[in-house]
């Protein structure tokens, strides 16, 4: 199912749930630190990169545009950490891991909207997306359940 939304068209999946992608960034030497942005509608949160899935797009493909866009940073696309569902926003995000190995000086969202980027250690992410999104916190539980697997 597609819905076209004024500069974007948004895919959902065949329950009505919006297909999402996103990263948690990690830096190359380990995952103990993740990489958040400052949200577009609420610029002092912080939230995990991530966007809608567009037409004919491969999760995987959203997941590495989203964070290029909205991080500017590029990296090695890992494992998949899971698809989330967002029963409040009726969407389901699909979740994966990249290991960062360049970060930009300037990106898309940084001229044209001033998004900012920073690392967090895994705890320092776990409270700021308790702020404004607590749903993305599960993503970060999931990283360090499948570290230890």
């Amino acid at each position: 199912m597609v819905k076209e939304k004024p500069n974007s068209i948004r895919i959902y999946d065949e329950e009505g749930f919006r297909r999402r992608a996103a990263c948690i960034c990690v830096r190359s030497d380990a995952e103990t630190e993740v990489l958040l942005v400052t949200s577009s509608r609420r610029p002092e949160k912080w939230i995990v990169p991530g966007g809608g899935v567009e037409p004919e797009e491969e999760p995987s493909v959203t997941a590495t545009r989203e964070v290029l866009e909205e991080a500017g940073v590029i990296g090695k696309l890992g494992r998949s950490l899971g698809v989330f569902e967002n029963l409040e926003h009726k969407d389901r995000t699909e979740v994966y891991v990249m290991t960062v190995t360049e970060e930009l000086d300037e990106w898309e969202d940084s001229k044209t909207i001033g998004r900012k980027r920073q690392w967090f250690t895994i705890e320092e992410a776990l409270e700021q997306l308790a702020l404004h999104k607590p749903v993305q916190r599960n993503y970060l539980q999931q990283l360090r359940r499948s570290k230890l697997t």
